[in-house]
């Protein structure tokens, strides 16, 4: 008899930590409040971070 809950399912594969564009002093910074939330416990504001460095626009398309 199993007494214990499965684990949640997970639809899709979860995204990686996005890199800062290189050079692109709000990336870095994103990248760097992620850093200090992670480290702070807090994963939910580091996954804002994580989608404001994947959302962010730079120069010739990439982002």
């Amino acid at each position: 008899m199993k007494t214990t809950m499965d684990p949640p399912i997970t639809l899709e594969l979860p995204l990686s930590e996005p890199a800062p564009a290189s050079g692109c002093g709000v990336c870095g910074a994103l990248a760097r409040q992620r850093a200090e939330y992670t480290t702070a416990g807090n994963p939910s504001r580091a996954t804002d971070c994580s989608i404001e460095i994947r959302n962010h626009p730079h120069k010739g398309g990439a982002s």
